[in-house]
This record gives C-alpha cells, structure tokens and sequence, in this order.
C-alpha cells in the first residue's frame, strides 16, 4: 500500500465547530424519557411504589374499610377506586421531586449543563417520565380493581374524559415537585417534606370516606381539597358514587370544571416559581 493509500485510509475529515448541529428539543426530551425509563429496567424495585403499593392500598381499604363504611345505592370498593387513583397521581411529585434532586445532588446536572442541550428538556423529560410512571400505577390499580368488581357504568367518552382530568392533575402535581426537588438539599429532606404534606393532603378529602360525618370546619376544608373535586368529578364519570349532596360546597357541584381550574392555577402559579429554583440551583 502506498503512503498516499495510508493517509486516505486513515484520514478523518474534519468538522467545524460551526458545521455541529445540536439535537432539536423534541429529540432532547426524549432521550431524557428514555434515560430514566432504563433505570427501571436497570432497578425494577423503581416501580414498587406503583405496582406492590397499590395493590395493597386497594385491597386493605376495599376488605377493611369496605365493612363500616355505607355508600347508599353504591358500592364501596367502586367509590373507592377513584379515590386511590387521585391518590396515586397526588403522589406522583414525590417521583420527580425525589429523581431530580438526586440527579442534582450527584453532578448530573451539572454534566447536562456542559452538552449542548436546553435546561427545559431536562425539566420536562423528568415530567413526562414521571406521568409514565406514574400512569404504570393507574393501570395496575384498575386491573385490581376490576378483579374485585369495579367497574365503569357510563360509556367510554366519559371515562376517557375521567382519566384525563387525572393525568392534568398529575402534570400540575409535577411541578410541585419539580419545585421542591429543586429547592432541598437532600433527598431526606424532600421526602420529609412531601410526606408530611401531600399524604395528609390525600387523606383530608372525600377519597376513602365521605365528608359528610367530619366535623363543620373539617368538612369545609376537605370540599374544597382540589382532590375532593378530582374524586368526586371520576366518581360522577364513572358512574362509581352519587352527586354531591345539596349542603356540599360549591367545588363538588361542579367537579370537572373545578378539577380543570385547580390544575391550571397550581401549574400557573408554581411553574414559574419551580423553573426559578431550577435556574438558581443549576447555576450557582
């Protein structure tokens, strides 16, 4: 072989800097997506918290609780799956909150900071994961349910709509924790944190028992619970429970469009507050 012959063959064309073209931001986010679902693959136990967990939850609140407590002219356990399904979408900014601060926590992003790709696909590959995950949850939880009698009574049109109204409280949901993710330390003090408020949250609701037994002020504070309005718009959906009693507050009256406003304000007003913490945490 000549030396010419040598130099063609191990030549390596040169690029220009200029000649480089980043990755559109549809394809950032998606290898993000793609990124965190192989840590499941990688960690099955990641899906403990929608796959064991759930079916515990409805089982224990269908065969313990399913005894004392009376839904007049329905059934317990099917006024009970939507209530475990809000649950489980509310608990859904504690997967983001946690993921991202660990990622923050380790350098990651740090190391996403000096490749050519936009701070937002990382916020928003994190949120779409963490709806994937948490959508994993909603899917085991109604193949339990349906195994012990749930069931949809009002056509397909309207569970779709019930489903949706879950998935955009499970977006507004992300941002809170997208915010808290960003804001603490470490990742102790976000589940401290998401805890002791969320899971309170969820219990202080129309989700496993009616409002209608708590005491005057107690009762008020749960009717107006953006998850009471979740619930009771799937129950009504579904077909799963009765509409809201006459004394009721006025957010169960109207459950689907409040559900609607609840969603868009919560994403109004802690987006910008989560992407601000963001920016701060990631550039300090």
């Amino acid at each position: 072989m000549t030396d010419s012959a040598v130099k063609d063959a191990t030549r390596v064309d040169h690029v220009e800097p200029h000649d480089f073209q980043p990755p559109g931001f549809v394809r950032q986010v998606t290898t993000m997506v793609w990124r965190s679902l192989k840590h499941i693959k990688r960690q099955p136990e990641m899906l403990t918290d929608v796959t064991i967990q759930p079916v515990m939850f409805v089982l224990l609140f269908a065969f313990v609780f399913g005894g004392s407590i009376v839904i007049p002219g329905f059934n317990y356990r099917e006024w009970l799956m939507p209530g475990i399904m809000a649950q489980t979408m509310a608990f859904s900014a504690f997967i983001v909150a946690i993921g991202l601060n660990m990622d923050l926590g380790k350098g990651i992003i740090d190391r996403f900071r000096s490749l050519p790709i936009s701070r937002g696909s990382v916020l928003v590959g994190r949120s779409i994961y963490s709806i994937i995950h948490s959508s994993i949850g909603i899917f085991v939880m109604s193949l339990t349910g349906l195994a012990i009698g749930w069931r949809i009574h009002n056509g397909v049109g309207q569970a779709l709509l019930a489903f949706a109204l879950l998935l955009l409280f499970g977006f507004a949901m992300i941002w809170v924790g997208i915010l808290v993710g960003s804001s603490m330390r470490s990742p102790e003090a976000v589940n401290g944190l998401m805890f002791t408020t969320i899971f309170p949250i969820t219990f202080l609701a129309n989700t496993f028992a009616p409002t209608v037994g708590m005491a005057g002020w107690l009762r008020t504070i749960a009717e107006w619970n953006p998850i009471s309005s979740l619930v009771q718009a799937m129950r009504e959906l579904w077909g799963n429970g009765p509409e809201a009693l006459p004394d009721a507050a006025p957010p169960l009256h109207h459950p689907v469009l409040t559900t609607v406003i609840w969603s868009v304000a919560i994403t109004a007003v802690v987006a910008p507050l989560a992407v601000r913490a963001f920016i701060r945490r990631t550039t300090d």
